[in-house]
């Protein structure tokens, strides 16, 4: 059973069509990078895909239901959303603030318990924000607070998981300790918007290509990473440098 999938979907954003027709699954195990141009729709995608805004067409499954025909708290415990940057417009620690992903897991009345804290502290751990979890989420740094939203969405603990932009703020030894760390259990399925080709010709399995026009290509990431079809995307003249470690696609 694939973990999301999509059947005949059409995104329209301000009168501009995002994709046409798009059907794909995403299965477990599986990550899909989600790449295209500024202003593509990744975003808006994305958001559609969670459920947070209705296709223009077609149709989006969670684990085979509709995912407009759910409670909201049962797609939460499915699905989980890291939004291209976080918000804070209350005082928090980092402890409570990872706290938040097991809220989808309680009743309406019950609190955290010490099983749920232990899971948040294992998330922090991940991302390497132990000795920080007493700080105020306002005294982070925008890199911490990146390794933060991520230890939420680990503490969320979904079979599904959809990330915009998840390497925003960090650097490159932040960005491939978590994006190992994402990617590490099969037991997950991932769609996750890059703008590093180089981060996904590592890390994923297939892509989803948002090309101009409403055009889309997604399949297999060894069949779609090349020179051509990176130049239709970005409309960029791109290059290929082999090495004995692989390949990496570089503007002309």
């Amino acid at each position: 059973m694939s973990g999301l999938s999509v059947a005949g979907l059409d995104v329209v954003i301000a009168e501009r069509l995002i994709c046409h027709d798009l059907s794909l699954s995403i299965e477990a195990g599986q990550c899909w990078g989600l790449l295209g141009g500024n202003g593509s729709g990744k975003t808006t995608l994305l958001h559609t895909l969670a459920g947070l805004r209705p296709p223009a067409a077609g149709h989006v499954y969670l684990q085979a239901d509709d995912i407009y025909s759910l409670p909201r708290q049962r797609v939460a415990c499915l699905l989980g959303l890291l939004l291209q940057d976080s918000s804070d417009p209350f005082p928090a620690t980092v402890l409570e603030t990872a706290l938040l992903g097991r809220h989808p897991h309680l009743s309406r009345w019950q609190w955290e318990g010490e099983q749920d804290r232990q899971i948040a502290m294992e998330a922090l751990v991940n991302v390497g924000l132990e000795a920080l979890s007493e700080r105020l989420i306002n005294s982070l740094s925008g890199g911490e607070r990146r390794r933060l939203a991520i230890a939420t969405l680990l503490t969320q603990q979904t079979p599904v998981m959809l990330l915009d932009e998840p390497t925003n703020h960090l650097d490159p030894y932040h960005q491939m300790n978590l994006l190992t760390l994402l990617t590490a259990s099969q037991r997950r399925a991932i769609l996750m918007s890059l703008h590093d080709i180089n981060l996904a010709a590592r890390f994923c399995t297939h892509l989803l290509l948002l090309l101009p026009n409403g055009q889309v290509l997604s399949g297999a990431c060894v069949d779609l990473l090349n020179v051509d079809v990176l130049q239709q995307l970005y409309g960029h003249p791109m290059v290929c440098i082999k090495n004995g470690d692989g390949m990496a696609f570089l503007p002309r």
